[in-house]
């Protein structure tokens, strides 16, 4: 009997369990619903914008976020919650070091990287870690050792991972390159070799599955909270209606590093010629100087002429070797002045001395004029 009364007991508790698995896969549950479209665990009443287990870290299992663009326990981020463009620059002028090379066509991203473009220049008057919020996307950055790491993002990609994203760039930057080499750089993504960590850390932070036991978002999450980074808005961009204003004052002098293109053959030929020009000047000088104990006035004006007339000749080498403001001006204005020399100097000097004097410096004019500045730099489709 004892045996009977058994059987009947497990048979009910069978019953029971069939019948409430039956309810929970009931098209009436909305959490069971959820689940078989694919949408992850449905969380009911208030949830807290970031939950984080740490165990769940520990023992390996991929990220424990929940939240409005947080890694569901799938370990995936939505579609449009992922890191879209990083970069490292100089703080003190801006100069970009390195970049991801996206490719991104994206009229909303290609603008943000301008508000980003503008927002580098004044690195050096920011706060070390800031926020800049848009429509669809946020920019990032820190800044620390005279370098800044910038990010754009999707508006919903959690603070905490970005942050933790720029502080690998930090770390990783600093790791592979002297400090001397990076205040020598000129041209601009003079390291985009780095670019090849860039790309594999976005991958891994646009998956963040694969970033379980590797970074310590308790740690992050805790300091974000006691120093919160700096939001700017849309006025320190200098935007008005989403176009970007500069509002900085127009740069004074010129730029330290301005290249020129390469030197030609006629250019090289000139600027021999001009040397020649200036030492036969200097010599004439030198010859007239016998004379001048004799009092003659008119040999201390021949002197001054031939010294003038030296000068300009190696100012208009230096305007062709080298970068100048308006240089094309002074390189008229040098070609008029030996000019007037050899105009004053006609009496000493016959016909042919004259004309080769003046074919020099109209050549060397030409090429200084021909010789322009370098263009932009490439991007690399950054």
């Amino acid at each position: 009997s004892k045996r009977g009364e058994g059987r009947v007991r497990l048979r009910a508790a069978l019953a029971r369990c069939l019948s409430d698995g039956s309810a929970t896969s009931s098209p009436t549950n909305p959490t069971a619903a959820a689940r078989r479209a694919g949408h992850g665990p449905v969380t009911t009443g208030k949830a807290p914008a970031l939950v984080h287990s740490t165990s769940g870290w520990r023992k390996g299992l991929g990220p424990c976020l929940l939240g409005d663009g947080f890694p569901s326990p799938s370990g995936k981020l939505s579609e449009m919650s992922m890191v879209l463009f990083a970069s490292v620059v100089r703080v003190r002028d801006g100069l970009p070091l390195s970049a991801s090379t996206d490719f991104e066509h994206n009229k909303g991203v290609q603008e943000v990287k301008k508000h980003l473009k503008v927002l580098s220049k004044k690195l050096n008057h920011l706060p070390d870690r800031c926020t800049l919020k848009s429509a669809q996307y946020n920019i990032h950055f820190i800044s620390s050792l005279g370098l800044g790491y910038m990010m754009i993002c999707s508006e919903n990609y959690p603070n905490v991972l970005a942050f933790c994203f720029l502080d690998e760039l930090q770390r990783e930057f600093i790791t592979l390159y002297d400090t001397m080499r990076i205040n020598i750089a000129v041209r601009p993504y003079s390291f985009i070799e780095f670019d090849n960590f860039i790309q594999k850390t976005k991958q891994r932070y646009n998956n963040p599955r694969s970033l379980s036991t590797k970074i310590n978002l308790a740690d992050m999450q805790t300091e974000i909270k006691l120093r919160p980074s700096h939001q700017l808005t849309m006025l320190d961009v200098g935007t008005v209606n989403g176009n970007v204003h500069a509002h900085s004052t127009p740069s004074k002098g010129i730029a330290p590093n301005q290249r020129l293109e390469p030197v030609t053959l006629p250019g090289i030929i000139s600027c021999l010629l001009c040397l020649l020009c200036a030492a036969l000047n200097l010599i004439r000088a030198f010859h007239a100087m016998e004379n001048v104990f004799q009092d003659d006035e008119e040999e201390f004006n021949n002197i001054a002429v031939f010294f003038i007339g030296t000068a300009a000749c190696l100012y208009q080498c230096y305007l062709l070797a080298c970068y100048s403001g308006r240089r094309n001006l002074k390189s008229f204005l040098m070609f008029g002045l030996v000019c007037l020399c050899n105009l004053y100097l006609h009496e000493l000097r016959n016909t042919w001395q004259i004309l080769f004097h003046v074919t020099v410096a109209a050549f060397a004019t030409l090429q200084t004029r021909m010789r322009q500045p370098q263009g932009k730099a490439p991007d690399y489709n950054v």
